[in-house]
């Protein structure tokens, strides 16, 4: 078989394939003889219909289709095979079947062109000694002050409050009305925005602004009007940037009882005996945060600054893997938090989700391979001993799932083969570290979301819970 290859763009193989004449008779005949097995002819027995009489009936088109599909199907595996390509995928006949088919003869050459999915070349330029700056995050002095004051907040007391107004930090039990107000009209009721004995903390971005200020110096039994201007931003579409009034009445008011902060608080919210314990393990918490916080920035830092070093001209096939695989990621995310997949992942929504994921799904290609291409040039391993440690750990936290052993210790190979290369990176780079906040906005917002806070100490599922339940936070009237 002659086969003769032309590189494509996207990191394909163009092929030019002929088809020896012999191979293409022996394929035509090879129909012929299943067809007169099988076909069912009045007039003769199965096996036993003459070539001329089923030429005639089942028509020579028919049969030369049947033949044709198999030559090229046949065709593109030996071809590859024999030229020893390693190929990703996306086969392809780029010869029309019109143009197959007419020039299709039985006992003669058949030609047709092919292309495939290859793994891409990546031309790497100078990535040892690379000049970066990255964010260094310091721990900040008051947190942990700040988070037990927080946690005492949340495990106050409420107390009946009747000898005084109401001042900022007080919880406040209103009935509300509001409206619209215009020159010459009469006054509009805003639909959504009433409700009784609604509890609101008065204090910054707890709730629409105007009211908390109107509540602040009340007593319990007055009624009040309070004109609000809802902010440009505001969820609901049809009030955001307009002007009302809503009349409050404060029925009740209640202050905060704050426990002690004393070993008994550190006991109650955490593992710890004491307080002085307590204190000591969210100092090493936070101190831990900026520095992953710190890795993270000098991380990407560095994969952004390979990107500009390396071309890869990626193929269709590996692009639509790595979506799957963001896909797949998200939606296993999203399981892990409780949520429907269904209602993110349908019919209707799956092609816009791909296209929104492809962008990254470059990008992360581009870092991956460039970063298996400096290991190779570094000669950089990774001994089976840890393979075989780092799957065990995998393993261990998918318990109950089907995986793939071998699969597993692929991708777990893989990872520490691209981990090694950044430890390569990082310790020939220059790296120049700067105040967190100082580079780019767009970096900066992008490595804070790489990891949210985890102490440990006070139960990170409730730590979470209550930061996607703060349902006081611009919260539309109607709630």
């Amino acid at each position: 078989m002659k086969v003769t290859q032309e590189p494509l763009p996207q990191s394909q193989i163009g092929l030019e394939i002929e088809i020896p004449a012999e191979t293409t008779k022996q394929a035509y005949d090879k129909v012929v003889q299943n067809l007169s097995r099988s076909a069912n002819i009045p007039g003769f027995r199965k096996g036993k219909v003459p070539r001329q009489v089923l030429l005639q009936r089942l028509g020579l088109q028919r049969i030369k289709e049947a033949a044709l599909e198999d030559l090229v199907q046949d065709g593109l595996k030996q071809a590859i095979e024999q030229e020893a390509i390693e190929v990703l995928g996306n086969y392809k006949v780029t010869s029309t079947y019109e143009e197959l088919i007419s020039r299709f003869q039985p006992g003669e050459p058949l030609r047709f062109s092919a292309s495939v999915d290859v793994p891409p070349k990546i031309n790497l330029g100078e990535y040892s000694g690379l000049s970066i700056k990255a964010e260094e995050t310091q721990p900040d002095a008051d947190a942990v002050d700040k988070f037990l004051e927080q946690r005492r907040a949340e495990q106050s007391t409420l107390i009946p409050v009747e000898s005084r107004p109401a001042q900022m930090g007080d919880v406040a039990v209103v009935d509300y009305s509001g409206r619209f107000t215009g020159e010459g009209e009469e006054s509009t009721e805003i639909s959504g925005a009433q409700a009784t004995d609604f509890q609101i903390e008065l204090g910054e971005g707890r709730f629409l602004e105007g009211i908390v200020q109107g509540v602040v110096g009340m007593s319990p039994g007055e009624t009040k009007e309070v004109a609000v201007t809802f902010p440009d931003d505001y969820p609901r579409e049809d009030l955001a940037g307009k002007s009302g009034v809503f009349t409050v009445t404060l029925k009740e008011l209640k202050e905060k009882e704050l426990p002690e902060l004393d070993d008994d608080f550190a006991q109650e919210i955490s593992e710890k005996e004491t307080l002085a314990e307590l204190r000591e393990s969210l100092e090493t918490q936070f101190r831990e945060k900026a520095e992953r916080e710190t890795a993270a920035s000098k991380e990407q830092s560095l994969l952004d600054a390979l990107l500009e070093k390396v071309e890869i001209d990626l193929p269709e096939t590996m692009i639509d893997r790595e979506v799957q695989t963001l896909l797949a990621q998200t939606a296993m995310q999203m399981e892990s938090y409780g949520m429907d997949v269904r209602k993110l992942f349908n019919a209707e929504t799956i092609p816009q989700l791909k296209e929104r994921s492809r962008p990254d799904a470059i990008v992360r290609l581009k870092q991956s391979l460039a970063l298996q291409e400096i290991a190779k040039r570094e000669s950089l391993t990774v001994e089976p001993e840890e393979i075989e440690a780092k799957a065990k750990e995998v393993l261990e936290q998918l318990s109950g799932q089907d995986v793939d052993p071998k699969r597993l210790r692929e991708v777990v190979e893989s990872d520490l083969i691209k981990e090694k290369a950044m430890k390569w990176l990082e310790d020939h780079a220059t790296i120049e570290l700067v105040p967190k906040g100082s580079l780019a906005p767009e970096a900066a917002q992008g490595e804070e979301t790489q990891e949210e806070p985890h102490i440990e100490a006070i139960a990170p599922e409730e730590e979470i819970d209550a930061a996607s339940q703060t349902i006081d936070v611009q919260a539309e009237p109607s709630e």
